[in-house]
């Protein structure tokens, strides 16, 4: 075979290639629809655009808490470890009773004491009332027994007092999930001492989240107006939020005005702790939307095919803005109700 490698060859044939590449690029496109995969064409849109100050928020948990001992004794179990999830109601710290069980049994003991003395109060005031209308007892006896019959009653209040508190301490040995979570950290040991006051576990609830974010000054007062913001998450989904609450003071350091926000569906992937996209509406304005599916990308190059007043596609550059719902906003290179092709591009 031949190999060709004069100059003013190889110049001819760039030449050729550049042109065929140049008016392939740059020829109108017919833009003649068809039902299957034709071209396919919609208007510039013009609609408002609510501009929104984008602030970082964080998720934390309605209920979160620390459980503490509320008597003294040695931890003798804790059936649960950090990431576990606990119900309501469950055994979550078991303190030694042995203390405080016998102050309750010596308490039932008090109570059953005063319940006697109470009786045979009772019943000498019985006898000497009728002795007292026959003049075999006198008056200042029959004082004497209802005065003891009154203060045999006061005892027994007094004991059945020291009884629940007796049976209340006790309880306290067994400390049970105030609702339930998950657990978060563990601040105690199996056979540490404890008293009352001291830290034993902390966790969290799933089924109730909220955002809290920090809004800054300038728009505190449209913030407090409005009550309502969107949240986002890193992957683009929006989460459902209930009513705005705006805290009534400034942080000292920052100026800002905490805001919280409940989260009405928790789904079970949001954790406490995770950072979110807080859109806070500023103004409105009106702006130009095309479909995302229109713009065609040509390295740092931006446009549209525009069908033209002779029903040519011309690729026009222009300038774009934000991105909301599939929908791309125009800056500049485009006009109201002219049209763009989204599809078919051939």
């Amino acid at each position: 075979m031949t190999q060709i490698n004069a100059p003013g060859v190889r110049l001819g044939l760039m030449l050729a290639v550049a042109c065929v590449t140049f008016c392939l690029s740059t020829a109108p496109l017919n833009a003649q629809t068809s039902p299957s995969n034709g071209p396919e064409w919609v208007r510039v849109e013009s609609a408002p655009l609510i501009e929104y100050a984008r602030l970082d928020g964080q998720i934390e948990a309605v209920q979160q808490s620390t459980v503490s001992a509320q008597t003294s004794g040695t931890v003798v179990a804790i059936p649960f470890d950090v990431d576990d999830v606990v119900d309501a109601g469950e055994l979550i710290v078991s303190l030694d009773d042995t203390e405080q069980r016998a102050r309750a049994n010596q308490a039932d003991a008090n109570l059953s004491e005063a319940q006697a003395a109470l009786t045979d109060a009772r019943q000498r005031l019985e006898r000497i009332g009728p002795l007292v209308e026959r003049g075999v007892a006198s008056q200042a006896e029959l004082d004497q027994a209802n005065n003891q019959f009154n203060a045999a009653q006061a005892r027994l209040s007094q004991a059945q007092a020291a009884a629940e508190q007796a049976q209340e301490q006790l309880s306290y040995t067994k400390v049970l999930a105030p609702y339930g979570g998950i657990v978060t950290e563990r601040h105690v040991e199996v056979g540490e001492a404890v008293n009352p006051g001291t830290p034993l576990l902390s966790g969290f609830s799933l089924e109730a989240l909220r955002v809290t974010a920090a809004i800054p000054q300038r728009y505190a007062d449209l913030a407090r107006q409005n009550k309502s913001a969107t949240v986002t998450l890193d992957d683009g989904r929006v989460l459902d939020t209930g009513e705005m609450t705006f805290f009534p003071y400034a942080d000292p350091n920052t100026h800002s005005f905490r805001v919280r926000m409940p989260l009405t569906e928790p789904d079970g992937s949001l954790f406490p702790g995770m950072l979110v996209r807080v859109g806070l509406p500023v103004a409105e304005r009106q702006a130009l939307w095309i479909p995302e599916t229109a713009l065609v990308r040509r390295g740092e190059l931006r446009g549209v095919y525009v069908l033209d007043d002779t029903d040519q596609a011309r690729l026009r550059q222009i300038r774009t803005g934000v991105t909301r719902n599939g929908m791309i906003e125009v800056l500049s290179g485009l006009s109201a109700g002219e049209r763009v092709q989204v599809r078919g591009v051939q």
